[in-house]
């Protein structure tokens, strides 16, 4: 006799907690550098964030500055660095985007100053050594090229192009060439123009004193001085929706699709709304979005929506890939998902579980020092502090089944999105101009 076992019922979700703030510092230093320091004692480390405004940087010295800029000084070569850092268990990295470059650091609490302390030697005295700087940029070279065969990345890059026209943001990626054209004196020119302490932000976080913190900062990065250019970003063009931009790649197996619609700064009262909103479409695995295309059909593996924030502006981007026969198909079902997001409300039991996963990943986000040193300088960077994330939460919480309904139908209409779709033109293009009209990009 076979006993069959009933399934349990999932417990009911505690109440939200209240987010808890950690202890924060924050003071200007004669140079300009804003430091913000804040205790986090879950482990003996120290997390730093040190964010550059790095508007309208020429992308190709850009890119490769980033992968040269430790790779040594005056009195120190890129093997002294790595191992000075290694005796403190840290070490640094750099990247940049549009808006900032980002110099990434962690050391045992320790360590602090002596992280600090190369990192103001690296700012002060950045050498760029042709032998490195050609090293670096052949990888840089070969790490585009790879990206240029990849469908992922050259439908972002179509969708920039759709997204943005002639705007900085629409192009982010530099070319081999241009890259190549990059030696170390241009490196060292565009080091002396843009990295300076006015209007940059340097966040500490770990098991330390914030007082202490910023302290260091003031010895070891006070004599970070000197004159430079700053540059300021138009503000974003407004999406224009219209005809869906087909980009062929003869042969794929694959559609890369992409679609953009209009989003909101933080600051913007419909922020918290919207994100709600995006979540019951797409956000996360349990929307809508995903249900249909992924669960349901089977037309993808891993669609998602998100809102990309960006100094200059903001847009929600949604992106699936799908096999090549059901292209139309998927686009079809994305229409149909923000159509109804647009025009039906959501159940409350969808709103609350999109309201739970927003508020659970706020805390998860905040729950170690790396993430929080994350949160708090890209915040920093839109003129944002921590008790932002507390009002956030809040707008989060207070956010009614009306108020997020009406979000959802001033921005994600299908009406207001601009389509993209990277695929075989010859397979895919009859179907999708029986659902949008269609125009081919340049050179395709």
């Amino acid at each position: 006799m076979t006993v069959t076992t009933p399934p349990r019922a999932l417990p009911v979700l505690g109440p939200n907690r209240p987010l808890a703030l950690p202890t924060t510092v924050e003071h200007t230093l004669d140079n300009g550098l804003t430091v913000i320091a804040l205790r986090r004692s879950s482990v003996p480390l120290v997390e730093v964030r040190l964010r550059i405004p790095f508007a309208q940087a020429n992308l190709a010295r850009a890119a490769l500055l980033t992968q040269t800029v430790l790779s040594g000084t005056s009195t120190m070569s890129t093997v002294d660095i790595a191992a000075e850092l290694q005796k403190v268990g840290g070490g640094l990295s750099a990247g940049a985007d549009p808006d900032r470059l980002l110099i990434s650091g962690n050391a045992l609490v320790g360590g602090l100053d002596r992280l600090l302390d190369l990192l103001a030697e690296v700012l002060t005295d950045a050498a760029y050594p042709g032998e490195e700087v050609e090293t670096e940029r052949a990888r840089l070279v070969d790490r585009i090229r790879v990206a240029q065969s990849q469908p992922s990345h050259l439908a972002r890059v179509a969708l920039l192009k759709r997204m943005y026209d002639a705007h900085p943001y629409a192009v982010q990626t530099p070319s081999p060439e241009q890259v190549e054209a990059v030696g170390p004196d241009a490196l060292r020119a565009l080091h002396g123009e843009r990295l300076h302490p006015a209007g940059a932000t340097l966040v500490i976080v770990g098991d330390l004193e914030p007082e202490q913190a910023v302290a260091a900062a003031q010895r070891m990065l006070g004599k970070w001085n000197g004159g430079g250019v700053t540059a300021e970003l138009p503000p974003a063009p407004a999406l224009e929706p219209g005809p869906l931009t087909l980009v062929d790649r003869p042969d794929s197996v694959q559609s890369s699709l992409r679609v953009a619609l209009p989003a909101v700064s933080r600051r913007h009262p419909d922020h918290a709304a919207l994100q709600l909103a995006n979540l019951v479409f797409g956000g996360y695995f349990s929307s809508r979005w995903v249900e249909n295309i992924r669960e349901d059909k089977g037309y993808t593996y891993g669609p998602h929506s998100l809102v990309e924030h960006a100094v200059a502006g903001s847009a929600l981007v949604l992106s699936a890939e799908v096999a090549t026969e059901v292209t139309a198909p998927a686009l079809l079902e994305t229409l149909y998902e923000l159509g109804r997001i647009a025009s039906l409300p959501p159940k409350d039991e969808e709103l609350e579980q999109a309201r739970q996963y927003a508020l659970g990943t706020l805390q998860l986000g905040m729950s170690t020092q790396a993430g929080l040193a994350g949160l708090v300088s890209t915040y920093a960077g839109f003129g944002l502090r921590l008790d932002f994330l507390a009002e956030h939460a809040q707008r989060l919480a207070r956010a009614s089944k009306e108020e997020v309904a009406a979000v959802a139908a001033k921005y994600l209409a299908p009406s207001r999105a601009a389509a993209v779709v990277l695929g075989d033109a010859a397979k895919v293009e009859s179907s999708l101009a029986g659902l949008l009209p269609v125009v081919r990009a340049e050179g395709s």
